[in-house]
């Protein structure tokens, strides 16, 4: 029986509260991006064992629907990546190691308490926070890794004075970036150094590398057709060389025909000259 005092299979657990996703664009589009990113990048790496979820209930108390949490986007490598109305602990692998809250002033409560100790409790390995509009947060981008069920701050790189900080997610194996001057938060593979696409950006890559492809296979055609003509042509060459020679062959057989036949009329005329000129024995 649940806390309800209902059998578990009876507990209702919620997909939606009625609230909106995000509370601007620039956090909705945050989320978007890195939701996006991560389920492509770990898609390209083969990592089907990786879900990617995205402000989604994350129920982790069973038969207690009170029990419950929406992150704004989490990983937990090691469960299989599906789609999922709601995240319920007890029937998945484990709970998640990565989380990130793209907060406010007015998610400011939630995001450094009640949440942060939720996810402190559930062992999530790492927890960043992302400031888009740079309300409260100084730098705008933190992370925190769970040492001894505490979040302890991970260190902060400067890009540039006044153009954001990085910092390193070894669960993701990601350096999150924040863009300062666009408040838009990048994610770079931290082995290439190669930033993740938006979708709008790998939607144009794959425009460029299909026009590239077609502009290659026109360039092959191309190639195959001049090439067959080149081929033609000394087929066409090697066909009027042979004619050629044949035809000195004929001729040259013509003219030693001819010279033996004028050879013999040489030979015939001249035998009754010397026929007549001979004496007659007495």
């Amino acid at each position: 029986m649940s806390r309800s005092g209902l059998p578990h299979d009876a507990v209702v657990y919620p997909c939606s509260d009625g609230q909106p996703m995000a509370e601007t664009q620039i956090h909705g589009t945050c989320m978007m991006y890195v939701t996006y990113a991560l389920k492509r990048w770990f898609g390209k790496g083969g990592r089907a064992d990786v879900h990617v979820g995205m402000n989604s209930f994350l129920y982790y108390e069973q038969g207690n629907p009170r029990a419950v949490v929406t992150p704004d986007v989490y990983v937990v490598p090691g469960a299989p990546e599906f789609h999922r109305d709601t995240y319920l602990l007890w029937n998945e692998p484990k709970g998640p190691d990565f989380v990130l809250e793209v907060t406010s002033a007015s998610t400011r409560r939630e995001d450094e308490g009640r949440k942060r100790d939720i996810y402190a409790s559930l062992g999530v390995s790492e927890y960043f926070l992302y400031d888009p509009r740079g309300e409260y947060l100084t730098p705008a981008l933190r992370g925190f890794r769970l040492r001894d069920g505490e979040y302890r701050a991970l260190p902060a790189v400067t890009v540039l004075p006044g153009r954001g900080v990085s910092v390193a997610s070894e669960v993701l194996g990601l350096t999150l970036r924040d863009v300062r001057h666009a408040r838009a938060l990048r994610l770079r593979d931290r082995a290439t150094g190669r930033e993740l696409l938006t979708y709008e950006e790998s939607e144009d890559a794959r425009e460029a590398e299909a026009a590239a492809r077609r502009r290659e296979a026109k360039a092959r055609r191309v190639e195959a057709v001049a090439r067959r003509a080149a081929e033609a042509r000394l087929e066409q060459e090697s066909a009027a060389r042979q004619r050629e020679a044949s035809a000195r062959r004929t001729a040259q057989a013509r003219a030693k025909k001819l010279e033996a036949r004028l050879q013999a009329l040489e030979i015939a005329s001249a035998s009754p000259r010397e026929a007549g000129s001979r004496k007659p024995v007495r």
